[in-house]
């Protein structure tokens, strides 16, 4: 069985906070598989999703929100976001 990440260690990998892997999974970019004890799991897959995603959940969640104020911690999450788009891959 190929290697796969908790949602701490995901996050740790990928620079996402696990509120913000929540929250992009309950937006439907990725959907990790499930332990049977409902531990999230995050494969290959599901890393290369979440990394696909980041541009276009950053452009479509640029616009505020209805109310014309986007929450604290998704301005914050796309400026990370943002820089680690722009820093080079680590090896």
């Amino acid at each position: 069985m190929p290697r796969t990440l908790t949602i701490g260690e995901a996050g740790r990998r990928t620079g996402w906070s696990p509120r913000m892997l929540r929250y992009l999974e309950g937006e439907g970019l990725v959907v990790p598989a499930r332990m049977p004890s409902g531990y999230r799991r995050y494969g290959i897959r599901e890393l290369n999703q979440l990394r696909d995603a980041v541009a276009t959940w950053l452009a479509g969640t640029s616009d505020p929100a209805a109310d014309g104020v986007a929450p604290a911690w998704v301005e914050w999450e796309q400026r990370k976001q943002e820089r680690l788009l722009l820093a080079p891959e680590a090896a």
